[in-house]
């Protein structure tokens, strides 16, 4: 099969894409997308028209064996591509941005991922993507009575990962005080790899310890950490009184949280609102917890469709598990901001239908690999 640049992809694209009208891309939307492949198609464009395209997927293009232009119609064809996620390790993330932001476009927030398995890799999130994630995942805060004009505690990284940075922007649409606890999950990491095990707990005392004065001397309506933390914090008996005199809503953000973890969390802090989103650097996003979920109910992640979208498969066959069956979770990010398609993340997961709408998959009883790319994977404070 011919290159794209063999197959005079590119030239076509030249005198196509000025007529092009990429209204269905742009952000910040309020409105749902009723034509995802009409998304996709037109979000294809975007990302390898050289007029709108960043430099990088534009010399990418020409190594592929197919054209994205021609080839690339419905989602299932995302699989066509090459898992590119290693490249956005040493990647100049100016060669990121689409050319389509104009000649001076605006700077780029750049996250990276959390080096568990080698070198970070880095996103770039251009303003108008990260306004229309943040209304995403402020959504649901905003529905919640009495979280408005609270504060807000983050207990989490600051940087370089988009964690801390996503709660600073979801605190102001909630005109809340943000109270940040930084946490350097990939130290965390290093003790565990080398068996400092008391280190490692050493560490998240003494990140609970500052947590803790904020949450008695302070108004705080939500709380915001990772599952492990949280599930450290329900093991001190003063912690779980000060959360249950004031917090109204729990907000873990990581992979380990299943049924179990959400039923105790669930029992030992009856008076907040258990919730929890997985996210991935390399989506540029996250899955949030499906609502109406009994306390029977695997614990159930939605994606941001069709920005984000998910599939489970089979690694050695690349194919679909069937529903109810456990599965690598392949994840997909098409937007304005990135073009970033079938990347096999280090997590596994059972495969559940979508709701309604839902482009792609829904997971459950998502958990890590033990190892990836020839590392093995530890989580730490994840």
């Amino acid at each position: 099969m011919p290159t794209a640049a063999e197959s005079g992809g590119m030239p076509e694209l030249r005198s196509r894409a000025r007529d092009t009208d990429f209204s269905l891309i742009d952000l910040p939307r309020t409105e749902p997308i009723d034509d995802p492949p009409a998304y996709l198609r037109e979000a294809v464009r975007w990302h390898f028209s050289p007029e709108t395209g960043c430099p990088y997927w534009l010399k990418r293009a020409e190594m592929l064996d197919f054209n994205p232009l021609t080839d690339v119609t419905t989602f299932e064809d995302l699989a066509l591509f090459p898992n590119i996620v290693d490249e956005l390790r040493d990647v100049d993330v100016r060669e990121l941005v689409p050319a389509g932001y104009g000649p001076n476009p605006p700077i780029p927030a750049v996250y990276e991922s959390g080096g568990t398995t080698g070198a970070p890799k880095r996103a770039v999130f251009m303003p108008d993507w990260e306004e229309q994630f943040t209304a995403w995942y402020a959504a649901e805060l905003l529905e919640q009575p009495g979280l408005r004009d609270g504060g807000l505690l983050m207990v989490g990284p600051s940087g370089p990962h988009m964690f801390g940075q996503i709660q600073r922007r979801v605190a102001a649409l909630l005109n809340s005080v943000l109270f940040t606890i930084d946490l350097d999950p990939r130290w965390v990491k290093k003790l565990v790899a080398r068996g400092a095990v008391d280190e490692a707990a050493a560490y998240v005392d003494h990140i609970l310890e500052q947590a803790g004065h904020i949450l008695r001397t302070q108004d705080i309506t939500i709380l915001t950490t990772t599952p492990p933390l949280l599930q450290a914090i329900a093991r001190d008996d003063d912690l779980v009184d000060v959360i249950n005199d004031k917090v109204l809503r729990i907000q873990g953000g990581g992979a380990h949280f299943d049924e179990d973890t959400r039923g105790i969390l669930r029992e030992i802090f009856p008076n907040a609102k258990v919730r929890n989103i997985y996210g991935s650097t390399m989506i540029l996003g996250a899955a949030r917890t499906r609502e109406g979920l009994s306390e029977h109910d695997p614990v159930i992640h939605d994606a941001q469709s069709p920005y984000i979208t998910f599939s489970v498969i089979d690694p050695e066959t690349g194919r679909p598990v069937p529903y109810g069956q456990r599965g690598q979770v392949v994840m997909n990010h098409i937007s304005k901001t990135m073009f970033l398609p079938n990347n096999l993340e280090r997590d596994t997961a059972i495969r559940v239908p979508g709701p309604e709408g839902q482009v792609g998959d829904s997971v459950s009883e998502v958990k890590p690999v033990e190892t990836f790319g020839g590392e093995a994977v530890i989580e730490g404070v994840y």
